[in-house]
């Protein structure tokens, strides 16, 4: 058995491999991450709810069935942690709200569904801003996550618990979601590997609203490429339940991991021609992007700047907002927060204007998207302009006297549809991990990956964690 230290940052691979062995039972590995929740989360608080006798209890029936010889599945024995966004039957899906604090509606959603089928254990629900509507995880329900590299800073948001969870060491892998950068912006901040993938690739449901912006969708955050590979294997693929899910692409992700990447015409942008960067985030990335010159990529600097369209998204989505809560907003507005209450005030004045602007400004960034794809291969950017802020915010609109656009990077490619990737670029002048982002064609998720691992095996990060 792998002494207990080097468990905490194993691989999903490498602890899935010690229970297939039997050199590592399942209620062996339970008990480790239980107890290293118990000994890390106070200070992080990523987890918001946990089941420790039930994920022992289905450790110790794993195990029973693995003496017997029976196969479970690619995960057997994995903890893993559910975004509480999410449904997972046996918890709560408080939604980081007071108004869903008791709300059990005893289902997994058909991403959990799929990774309990393949073995995983769920052993319960990480943080989440309310409604998971910013880029900072704190909410009035359960109050702030931290950064496991500095605990005075935020993991990000919305899928900021799940992050940090990820990043201390807690557990390998944890559901995330991403409907303007929620995968990316974490992974970006706590220095793990956060895949958005293609628009309706992994399904969402069972759901009792289903939205019309079309730009969520859910994804891992995981600490190696190869790990994300292997989860996007088990949750990929159609499900009647959601009617806008794609069907399974025919391949396995990991075996692609396999292939040889040809040398590819890969585009640059350091701004995407709509923010400032912080200048040890920028030269950061811009070494990160050298990597791949480096590899034998053909790597050009792209300047046609994205259109503008996230003031119009932000009308919409409270419009949407607001009608999946409205008897909420009208029966019990004390329970959201006064923030989020006062966005679903703005959306009552949200007409026909702002959906048709979004629309147009929507078609704009498919447009732009098309022309880069019919000219390159991918498409790297900074995953963020900034370091990780404050743990509890606000989050800064300047950075070195310049204004930022905090979802310039990772937005435009909900808006698209096209699948993006943060992975660990650097760490800025503070000691805080910066990211670098991997954009490719709709639906391939194999090629950002593919990159993805070659950026990986250059400048390898698995090795380093942050000391809690």
């Amino acid at each position: 058995m792998a002494a207990d230290h080097e468990l905490d940052f194993a691989s999903v691979e490498e602890l899935a491999a010690l229970v297939r062995a039997r050199h590592l039972s399942p209620r062996e590995l339970m008990a480790h991450t239980l107890a290293r929740i118990d000994a890390v989360n106070p200070r992080v608080n990523a987890f918001v709810a946990l089941d420790h006798e039930r994920a022992l209890a289905e450790a110790a029936v794993q195990g029973e069935r693995i003496a017997r010889g029976e196969a479970l599945g690619p995960l057997a024995g994995i903890p893993f942690g559910v975004k509480d966004l999410e449904d997972a039957d046996g918890f709560v899906t408080s939604r980081g709200s007071v108004a869903f604090r008791d709300d059990r509606p005893g289902r997994d959603s058909i991403q959990v569904a799929r990774l309990r089928r393949a073995g995983a254990i769920a052993i319960g629900k990480t943080n989440t801003p309310e409604f998971g509507h910013t880029a900072i995880t704190h909410n009035a329900l359960f109050g702030t996550t931290r950064n496991p590299w500095n605990l005075e800073r935020t993991p990000g948001g919305s899928s900021g618990g799940s992050a940090a969870a990820v990043a201390s060491g807690m557990v390998a892998i944890a559901t995330a979601s991403d409907g303007g950068g929620s995968i990316r912006i974490p992974a970006c901040f706590t220095g793990t590997f956060g895949l958005k993938p293609s628009f309706g690739r992994v399904p969402i449901g069972p759901t009792d609203f289903v939205g019309w912006t079309d730009t969520g969708v859910y994804g891992p955050i995981t600490r190696t490429v190869s790990d994300a590979a292997l989860l996007l294997d088990v949750t990929a693929g159609y499900h009647p339940a959601d009617a806008k899910s794609l069907p399974a692409p025919g391949y396995r992700y990991r075996d692609r991991l396999e292939q040889p990447l040809s040398p590819l015409r890969i585009a640059y942008s350091p701004d995407l021609g709509t923010t400032y960067v912080q200048s040890d985030v920028a030269l950061a990335v811009e070494l990160a992007v050298l990597s791949f010159s480096e590899l034998g990529h053909r790597v050009e600097r792209f300047e046609e700047p994205v259109p503008q369209i996230a003031r119009w998204w932000t009308s919409v989505t409270r419009f949407e907002g607001l009608a999946s809560l409205w008897d909420v907003y009208h029966e019990r507005p004390h329970e959201l927060t006064d923030a989020y209450r006062a966005g679903l005030d703005a959306a009552l004045a949200v007409g026909p204007r702002e959906f048709g602007e979004f629309a147009r400004r929507r078609a704009e960034v498919n447009a732009w998207t098309e022309r880069l794809f019919d000219a390159y291969d991918l498409l790297l950017t900074p995953t963020m302009p900034l370091e990780a802020c404050a743990a509890a915010g606000p989050l800064p609109s300047v950075v070195e006297g310049e204004p930022i656009n905090l979802i310039a990077f990772t937005a435009p490619f909900n808006f698209s549809g096209h699948p993006a990737a943060s992975v660990r670029a650097g760490f800025t002048n503070s000691g805080l991990p910066c990211g670098l982002q991997i954009v490719g064609p709709r639906h391939r998720e194999d090629l950002v990956l593919q990159a993805a691992l070659a950026f990986e095996r250059a400048r390898p990060w698995r090795n380093r964690w942050p000391a809690l």
